[in-house]
């Protein structure tokens, strides 16, 4: 299920406030700023920080 594109403009990385990549073909959102990847659970992004997995 794709993400909404009003969810994908307001969304924002909860440790730095910044842009995201998204890439739902993997269910992850990226971001880069930071170097971590958000999962996307049956469509719905979890943005917490705790559960985030760093980027290579």
């Amino acid at each position: 299920m794709p993400l909404s594109p009003e969810l994908r403009e307001i969304l924002a990385c909860p440790k730095c406030k910044g842009a995201l990549d998204f890439h739902e073909e993997v269910g992850e959102i990226h971001c880069l700023r930071c170097r971590l990847a958000y999962r996307i659970d049956d469509g719905i992004p979890v943005m917490l920080i705790d559960e985030a997995r760093p980027l290579p």
